[in-house]
């Protein structure tokens, strides 16, 4: 009888004590369309028309999700890939030889590859006090050749959501489309009151189902609010019987775009709301013990903790599997997805009084 491939290999790793990571365990339906569509390919929508039509449903689920019923796009592999692109359609849009694109410092470093991938200057400007887009500086960055300017709705580092309105008015100031970075927040946002989506007035989005959407990975989407953006990344494709494609990869399975409507019509909307509510109030809570344990915290607006802890105590704490990771200032962050519970972070505040007694702190 055939053996396991993993029989004498590593086993998957649990989320037990992950508390850094924007993956989280998927849905149940989704785990088993994704597995259904496995061997499906997007890619080639003629012949896999099935997984097509599932993608065009997710496509239109997502717009619903951004609250844009009108917008376009596709099932990408994830945020970086949805950046990317974003990147490239405006560039490709543009006549200047010399374009650039302008972001805050708070950028996904995925826009550090488009930029050496389409051979685009990178423009990055710095944070305000609170870690938000800088508006002055964005404005002084923009000139004639910029063709993107990006915002953050739901930063990696502190979950701040960046003033997309301002940012829209600036970007469109010198015809530039106007992207927004909402990989990871994109399932939390529609139940707060921050402006980060098309109804600012924003060209372009990315938001991950394979994040807080809980779709199996790969799973990520970039939508479009005029489909003529999306045609600017179309190339021929001469052996297959659609006639372009503007995706960036060419066979694609389709786990990730099953997975990532399961996901979405099991959860949308009220699933997701109490997901946003349970984490946010999580997240609220930690940062509160940790304030007042006496480490200095950042506000949470999205269900992100930051949190200055002595590196001699982060690596304790490391040391005893649990799965963190810091900012690239060293700052502690801990992202409250949907594997976080209240006895999670219970256990790992025991560990860390229990380390800091130990003498693990500066």
């Amino acid at each position: 009888m055939m053996q396991p491939l993993c029989r004498d290999h590593p086993q998957p790793q649990s989320f037990d004590r992950v508390l850094s990571s924007m993956c989280t365990r998927p849905h149940p339906d989704a785990v088993a369309a994704a597995t259904e569509f496995l061997t499906t390919n997007p890619g080639d929508p003629m012949t896999y028309q099935s997984i097509a039509k599932i993608e065009s449903k997710a496509v239109n689920l997502l717009a619903d999700i951004v609250g844009e019923p009108t917008a376009t796009g596709y099932i990408t592999s994830g945020g970086t890939e949805s950046n990317i692109q974003a990147v490239h359609a405006a560039r490709n849009r543009s006549a200047t030889k010399t374009p650039n694109i302008v972001a805050p410092e708070s950028l996904h470093f995925s826009f550090n590859k488009a930029a050496t991938v389409l051979n685009v200057e990178l423009r990055t400007v710095p944070t305000d006090e609170d870690h938000r887009a800088d508006l002055t500086a964005v404005e002084n960055a923009v000139d004639e050749d910029t063709v993107l300017v990006v915002g953050v709705a739901g930063s990696t580092a502190y979950g701040r959501v960046d003033p997309i309105p301002e940012l829209t008015d600036i970007a469109h100031r010198v015809d530039a489309v106007m992207h927004v970075d909402a990989a990871w927040g994109g399932f939390v946002l529609p139940f707060t009151d921050h402006a980060w989506s098309f109804a600012a007035g924003i060209d372009s989005l990315t938001i991950d189902p394979h994040k807080f959407g809980q779709a199996t990975i790969p799973a990520g989407g970039l939508l479009v609010r005029d489909p003529s953006l999306l045609d600017e990344l179309a190339i021929e494709t001469p052996y297959l019987e659609s006639p372009t494609q503007a995706t960036l990869t060419g066979t694609r399975s389709g786990a990730g775009v099953a997975g990532a409507l399961a996901a979405m019509e099991a959860l949308w909307p009220h699933g997701y709301k109490e997901t946003y509510e349970r984490t946010m109030y999580l997240a609220e809570r930690l940062e509160t013990e940790l304030s007042t344990r006496g480490f200095e915290t950042v506000t949470p607006h999205l269900p992100l903790v930051a949190a200055d802890i002595p590196r001699e105590l982060f690596t304790a704490l490391r040391s005893e599997g649990w799965r963190i990771a810091t900012t690239a200032d060293g700052t502690l962050r801990i992202v409250c997805m949907p594997h976080v519970t209240q006895s999670l972070c219970e256990s790992f505040l025991s560990d860390l009084d229990r380390l800091r007694r130990a003498g693990n702190s500066a």
